[in-house]
């Protein structure tokens, strides 16, 4: 085979439907976010706003996080030189572990390496633990809950995304008897929409169903201590097992799921996601359990970060761009097309120091491709100012240009 052939095949294949992702190299500065500099390719350098960073509260700069990061950092060294049954598990890690069951009101939490591992490891697992599981899906579910749920063996049912009465139909047309999980999330990152969490618990409980939910986008944003859209609607007593993320709105790295003590002891128990991976650096779980505190009291970075959020999404509407608007965070901005939404991003960038970068497929539908902006409380009213100024301008080159292109 022609292994150098097929590489230049399938790199072309994604530069001709234009959706090749380019790395934009930028340098975050301590205390300046959501600036950064970015470094062109010619080694010139350009200071930017980021507008599409999931810091989504600016944890990541935050003096109580870098201080504790700093304070492990001299008293450990940088790594935690082992997995967690080897040497990797030092009281840093079981402090954050501690701050995140308390967080959640379960009666423990175990902690990945990434969110994406804590999904895939432990969806794998859970049916070695429940024979002849069966996982109802949403169709939406993020790519590691996908990729768990499909590794794992068992059976598996995708409903429509947040079809509750296509969730129904496929419980209702499985062995009562057979043990069963339903697997959904509550904020759904590409179009900011929420999921029906109080009703698919209610489905859950009439059909004798597990409870998982993926809060990763939420933990931090929502409730009153930060603990997500579960803790805000007064759900979380209902979830059996809880996704989040530390590398959000915590500004740091890793993820964790919140569940009873014998789950998570099952789990780091079987899962090999877990078992066979080095732990955390100690610095970083110091700075994670940090930042988890912290927002458990500061409600007003949460407040005006959704300020923010409005605003940008009234004046864009304002704009008439094709905005959607769950009431969510998130603000997606519409496109369509692959290579607009590159140009887009790219103008932005070259024309206007914004940072936004293209979401295409496979993380969206073919046709729905869009710019995510995700405003920060950092964010101030000049720099939302100027972002929506360049959206007026550079929607309407675009949309002269589709219209030359079509005629």
């Amino acid at each position: 085979m022609d292994y150098e052939g097929a590489l230049d095949t399938a790199i072309r294949r994604l530069h001709e439907e234009g959706r090749y992702r380019t790395f934009i190299d930028i340098e975050r500065a301590r205390g300046a976010f959501p600036k950064a500099i970015w470094r062109r390719p010619d080694g010139t350098e350009r200071e930017i706003t980021v507008w599409c960073g999931n810091d989504y509260l600016g944890m990541g700069q935050h003096p109580a996080v870098l201080s504790a990061m700093h304070e492990a950092l001299d008293a450990t060294g940088a790594g935690s030189g082992g997995t967690r049954n080897i040497s990797g598990t030092t009281v840093y890690h079981k402090r954050l572990e501690a701050e995140l069951a308390d967080l959640h009101q379960k009666e423990a939490a175990l902690v990945f390496t990434s969110a994406y591992i804590a999904n895939d490891a432990t969806l794998s697992t859970l049916p070695k633990l429940f024979p002849g599981l069966i996982i109802y899906s949403d169709e939406l579910n993020h790519a590691s809950m996908i990729e768990g749920i499909r590794r794992n063996g068992g059976a598996k049912r995708i409903f429509r995304h947040n079809d509750l009465a296509h969730l129904r139909s496929l419980l209702e047309a499985d062995d009562p008897a057979a043990p069963k999980l339903i697997a959904f999330e509550s904020i759904y990152s590409m179009d900011g929409d929420f999921g029906p969490i109080e009703a698919i618990c209610d489905i859950a409980d009439e059909f004798g169903a597990l409870t998982y939910i993926d809060e990763v986008h939420a933990v931090g944003m929502y409730g009153p201590r930060g603990a997500g859209v579960a803790e805000r609607d007064g759900l979380m007593h209902r979830i059996d097992i809880i996704n989040g993320t530390l590398a959000k709105a915590y500004g740091v790295m890793g993820g964790y799921i919140a569940a009873s003590a014998k789950m998570c002891d099952a789990v780091r128990s079987y899962a090999p996601g877990f078992i066979f991976t080095t732990s955390l650096p100690p610095a970083v779980a110091a700075g994670a359990a940090a930042s988890v505190r912290h927002l458990k009291t500061d409600q007003g970075l949460r407040d005006k970060q959704q300020e923010n959020a409005r605003i940008l999404k009234m004046r864009l509407k304002g704009l008439g761009l094709p905005i959607t608007d769950h009431g969510s965070h998130i603000v997606p901005v519409h496109v369509g097309d692959p290579k607009h939404c590159k140009a887009l991003s790219d103008m932005l960038l070259e024309d206007y120091g914004i940072y936004v970068q293209p979401i295409n497929f496979p993380t969206v539908p073919r046709g729905t491709e869009r710019l995510r902006f995700t405003p920060s409380p950092v964010h101030d009213s000049g720099e939302i100012d100027r972002l929506v100024r360049a959206m007026d301008a550079l929607w309407s080159r675009c949309a002269l240009n589709r219209a030359e292109l079509s005629a």
